[in-house]
């Protein structure tokens, strides 16, 4: 499926909620009332970039520091090719995963070709979060390693320039 070109609307609107939605109780009508349009056409674009792709969803993002998710870790895992596709997606199922990716191998440094992204208030939640990705992995998994987060460099999206 092709995306449609974007019209200058798109762009404007894009724009306007790369940040965020208004903190309103109607944000699409506050949307249409800035951006010069209806409601019903914000919608209407939303429902559009949806059906083509170029929206994934539209959803709240909690800062998982303040809620006390503070220790934070990219799991890595040397899984068998044949499998990694199939078991990915189990552990991108787990709920205590937020990002899970398959990435190619670096060779003879860098064996990993399984990410998956934890978070938990001690070491001792991230830990039983290891364990029970180990676990869906089996022996599958020939070798992995915890990248763990010390600070945060970046927190936003992709941003479209003006």
């Amino acid at each position: 499926m092709t995306a449609a070109p974007l019209d200058d609307l798109d762009r404007a609107l894009m724009r306007a909620t790369q940040t965020g939605l208004p903190l309103v109780s109607e944000p699409f009508k506050a949307l249409a009332e800035q951006l010069g349009t209806t409601q019903d056409d914000i919608l209407a674009r939303f429902r559009r970039w949806d059906g083509n792709g170029v929206l994934r969803r539209i959803a709240a993002v909690p800062n998982h520091y303040k809620l006390g998710y503070i220790h934070n870790g990219m799991t890595v895992w040397d899984v068998a090719d044949d499998r990694v596709d199939a078991l990915g997606e189990q552990v991108a199922a787990l709920g205590f995963v937020s990002h899970c990716y398959r990435r190619p191998r670096h060779l003879p440094d860098w064996p990993y070709n399984l990410f998956a992204m934890v978070h938990g208030r001690d070491r001792a939640d991230t830990d039983a979060q290891v364990a029970a990705i180990a676990a869906v992995l089996g022996d599958a998994c020939r070798a992995r390693d915890v990248l763990w987060s010390t600070r945060i460099l970046k927190k936003t999206g992709l941003r479209i320039s003006e």
